[in-house]
């Protein structure tokens, strides 16, 4: 089961709308279950460089079925998932990557943003995904 397009449309709509309430410009990536971009938005005058990031976190969160900044937690050094970063090719692992269920909790797909501070980029990617 995978976001369609008009899912991840509506996604992308709603956390642009809560990074417009916050006052900030963000890059809005959504990717299906297997980690596959399905939709990406770069707000007007958003900087280039958080377009990577964005869409590393939607993968992150699609691949290992959690909140990006959960798997940063795990990730420490000493802990249980150290390194975890480096695995298919690059992930990020602070908070902005979240995934997207549907009504059966079934994993669709996630999002993942990326522009601000990290608060702000979790924000509007649980704004996204709550939207589905």
């Amino acid at each position: 089961m995978n976001i369609t397009l008009t899912e991840a449309k509506k996604v992308i709509a709603a956390a642009a709308l809560k990074a417009e309430a916050l006052n900030t410009k963000m890059s809005i990536s959504v990717v299906d279950s297997s980690a596959s971009l399905v939709a990406f938005e770069r707000m007007d005058d958003a900087f280039l460089g958080p377009i990577d990031i964005a869409i590393k976190k939607a993968k992150t969160a699609s691949l290992f079925g959690k909140n990006t900044g959960a798997l940063g937690q795990l990730s420490q050094p000493g802990g249980p998932l150290y390194n975890i970063e480096h695995s298919n090719n690059g992930l990020i692992t602070f908070p902005g990557g979240i995934p997207i269920k549907n009504e059966q909790n079934i994993i669709i797909g996630a999002i993942g943003v990326s522009g601000s501070t990290v608060e702000n980029d979790f924000e509007v990617a649980q704004a996204g995904a709550n939207a589905i």
